[in-house]
């Protein structure tokens, strides 16, 4: 086994024996599904979503793909894709960061702190700087309808598993999306 495999299978224990439920596609560890809640003390707090998580042969050197599979409205969440705009997924990641840091720190930072200056959803963007009140009550019926804890592991109606999908926007995200002010684990 090589020393990439044995990094993403650790990285998989890692994620499970931190309490993350995981669903394999295909039966194989480069493709799957992760069960992520909603930061404490958010407007996304009691919402769950499917993370669909794409790891490339050369992970952790090449950083992983991500995205919603269940809808989020977020300014730095495409709403058509779910492809999330992360500097340091898309741009900055190290073979140091692993999936529980996508998980642990990297996702509740993107929903704690939207960066609207630079959306994948202009629309949620656009609400956001216009009328946070509507804004964030409109993020609070999106968690309601879609994001329910006893929905998070049931396969959606028409949930693609399309291998050609890009999952990341990186043409669309420039490296001003970092999350500033903050330290990187």
């Amino acid at each position: 086994m090589s020393s990439q495999s044995k990094r993403r299978e650790m990285d998989v224990m890692k994620l499970m024996m931190n309490d993350y439920v995981v669903e394999t596609i295909n039966d194989i560890l480069n493709e799957f599904i992760v069960g992520f809640h909603g930061p404490k003390e958010s407007l996304y707090e009691g919402g769950v979503w499917k993370i669909r998580v794409e790891l490339p042969d050369a992970y952790p050197y090449k950083s992983p793909s991500i995205r919603f599979v269940n809808k989020i409205l977020h300014p730095n969440v495409d709403e058509t894709s779910g492809s999330v705009c992360l500097d340091v997924i898309n741009q900055s990641w190290s073979p140091m960061f692993d999936l529980l840091n996508i998980f642990e720190v990297f996702l509740p930072q993107l929903l704690l702190y939207p960066n609207p200056s630079h959306p994948l959803n202009r629309d949620a963007a656009s609400l956001m700087m216009k009328d946070r009140k509507q804004y964030d009550q409109k993020v609070k019926e999106f968690c309601e309808l879609y994001a329910k804890k006893e929905d998070i592991m049931k396969p959606t109606a028409g949930e693609e598993t399309d291998d050609d999908e890009d999952v990341t926007d990186e043409e669309t995200c420039s490296s001003d999306d970092e999350i500033d002010g903050r330290a990187d684990p």
